[in-house]
């Protein structure tokens, strides 16, 4: 089965659940400065999880195209990569555990066909210090599947992570786990504030026997052992409990959230531990094969690297990312470089995106119509910044030259690797090649700068999606009003052809990204800062409603740069001035857009203790795409 038909044959099975299909959210996420991209399919549904009602029910299903850029020196091995779907369910108070593992365990047994005799779970054991039990509720469920399918499931409780490697997985199939199994957004059960919600996870994981266990991860193998022999296929969230002042509670409404990895289903699906392999990366990697000449089981790491990262760059450009030295352009050129440098290793040293992007628009434009409306835009974006690299490739082949001249120090081999793109090996080659004597501490300062860089990215990657905003504080949802107010006002001074490419929101400031082709006079600064200041002072109302999605196009409301939204949609407006929530007129507003919220309720709210709006800075955030930083004060 291909992972193309593992998607659609996913959304069918939860849709004759009753589930309703919401669109795929951006790979980066709008109004949220904690996070640069989308690394879930629960990330957007933060807010209805936590209470706030979905226009589109209670049972929701998906497929959400993520990025993790933490996993970036992951990407070599068989089942990492940078990007990749994940397919969602999710239940928001509505079914529960039976229902959930139930389904999933049907899904993968029956629709997809996976042996049962190789599947095994995780739960939770339990947190006695918090007062929660160990969940033998879900373990009771997974037990009774098991023995349908003619399977006596053992359990072994292991607690801490730490030692799964010294019990190993051999005489288990239900494994107890302490903290690795509790989901909450603290991370862990003690740390989590009052008011919280929180739940057990379960984990289901497939073995591959063929793969041989490598001691170097732990001397027994076990499920969350990361040699490679147990692949996680999926995790299904319980939103149970409710943190409080005298301990945990139930909470009463219980939330599903599955997400499992759809490359990872189609590994296990074509009996593959090498996620590489299916139908879409294979095609990448065959064409690498053609370029390169050489053969994929000689080159593995090489081009798996290159096959990942361009493949999540064609995403990210799909979505409006740009390569630069900033945020999420950074990453992306990141992205590129290290699939450019691969190549070279490889001996292609010219036409690879010209040839690859093709590829990867043909894997994804009949499941992602944006892949087909933006094809040779995906196609410019990867050659442009292909060819760029080359001129730093041999920039950095000089540098190389002159920093070699006395011999070479762990931190210029790192820098080489960091601004220059040399991978370590063509760093060592070519030392060796020129008898280059390198310092002898050269590979524990290397070392060091490396894993100091990965905490960065780690940091830079990950975060707690809060809802679209930085928080939901009375300072951060006055600026998320006057955010509105700011893009109607530059449609207004620029033109419309202006529309939103991104945004940060703090207490302190907001950020607007958006295309123009020129810097902002700050004549037009004056004038758009006097429209909004404007619009403060007539106090207009702030309104919002849901209506179906083909009345508020027609209302030309403001949305994200290539979203898709589903059937109804909330959307907030500003104004008139006699606009109420049984008649808020929208025809006559100043602004309205698809947003969730949270607003103020009428904009003199924003010039309380007097306050203005300010426009403190103007600059370049990518090419054609200007940044916007304001302030009320």
């Amino acid at each position: 089965m291909t992972g193309q038909e593992i998607r659609k044959k996913y959304i069918e099975f939860f849709e004759k659940k009753s589930h309703s299909e919401i669109p795929r959210a951006l790979l980066v996420p709008q109004n949220d400065p904690t996070t640069l991209f989308t690394g879930s399919g629960m990330q957007p549904l933060i807010p209805y999880l936590l209470g706030q009602p979905h226009p589109s029910g209670n049972r929701l299903v998906n497929s959400q195209p993520c990025v993790r850029s933490q996993d970036i020196e992951e990407v070599g091995d068989n089942r990492h990569t940078t990007f990749f779907e994940m397919l969602g369910n999710w239940s928001l108070g509505d079914y529960f555990k039976l229902d959930q593992i139930t389904w999933f365990w049907q899904f993968l047994t029956e629709e997809v066909g996976l042996d049962p005799k190789r599947i095994y779970v995780t739960c939770f054991i339990g947190d006695e210090e918090a007062g929660i039990p160990k969940d033998t509720e879900t373990a009771g469920i997974w037990k009774l599947l098991f023995a349908n399918a003619g399977i006596e499931a053992t359990e072994i409780e292991i607690g801490s992570e730490e030692n799964g490697y010294k019990v190993g997985a051999s005489n288990g199939r239900i494994f107890f786990y302490g903290e690795k199994n509790w989901w909450c957004r603290a991370g862990k059960a003690k740390d989590m504030p009052v008011g919280e919600p929180g739940g057990p996870d379960s984990e289901m994981f497939y073995l591959f026997p063929g793969v041989e266990h490598d001691t170097k991860w732990g001397e027994k193998c076990h499920v969350n052992c990361d040699c490679g022999r147990y692949i996680e296929l999926g995790n299904s969230v319980f939103m149970e409990y409710l943190k409080t002042d005298n301990g945990f509670e139930k909470l009463p409404k219980q939330n599903v959230d599955y997400g499992g990895g759809l490359e990872r289903i189609a590994a296990a699906a074509i009996d593959s531990p090498d996620i590489f392999k299916i139908s879409i990366l294979w095609p990448i990697i065959e064409e690498i094969q053609k370029l390169s000449g050489k053969n994929y089981d000689s080159h593995t790491e090489s081009m798996r690297v290159i096959a990942d990262h361009l493949r999540g760059a064609a995403f990210l450009a799909v979505d409006g990312v740009m390569p630069s030295n900033k945020e999420q352009g950074y990453v992306m050129r990141r992205l590129m470089r290290r699939a450019i440098r691969f190549a070279f290793e490889l001996g292609i040293e010219q036409g690879m995106c010209e040839k690859l992007a093709p590829v990867i628009v043909d894997i994804y434009k009949n499941d992602y119509s944006e892949f087909k409306e933006k094809s040779q835009e995906v196609v410019n974006v990867l050659v442009r910044e292909e060819n760029l690299f080359r001129e730093t490739l041999r920039k950095g082949l000089h540098e190389f030259s002159k920093l070699t001249k006395n011999g070479l120090t762990g931190k210029e081999i790192f820098m080489l690797h960091d601004t220059y793109g040399f991978p370590l090996e063509l760093t060592l080659e070519e030392a060796y090649k020129q008898n280059i004597d390198l310092d002898e501490n050269w590979r524990k300062v290397f070392d060091s700068e490396m894993s100091a860089q990965r905490e960065r990215s780690k940091t830079a990657g990950k975060g707690v999606f809060k809802g679209g905003l930085a928080d939901h504080s009375v300072e951060t949802t006055k600026l998320h009003t006057a955010h509105h107010l700011l893009l109607r006002a530059l449609k207004d001074v620029l033109g419309n052809h202006v529309v939103q490419r991104g945004s940060n929101i703090t207490a302190e400031r907001l950020r607007i990204d958006f295309n123009n082709p020129e810097k902002v006079t700050r004549e037009q600064l004056d004038e758009v800062e006097k429209i909004v200041n404007q619009k403060i002072n007539e106090d207009l109302p702030v309104i919002r409603s849901e209506m179906p999605l083909q009345r508020a196009e027609q209302l030309n409301a403001e949305h994200e740069f290539g979203a898709k939204y589903p059937d109804v949609v909330s959307v907030y407006s500003v104004g008139p001035k006699d606009a109420t929530q049984d008649s808020p007129k929208h025809e006559q507003a100043y602004s309205i857009e698809f947003c969730g919220g949270p607003h103020v309720d009428h904009t003199a709210v924003l010039s309380e203790n007097n306050k203005v709006f300010k426009i403190s800075k103007e600059e370049a955030s990518s090419a054609g795409v200007r940044r916007i930083k304001a302030v009320l004060q």
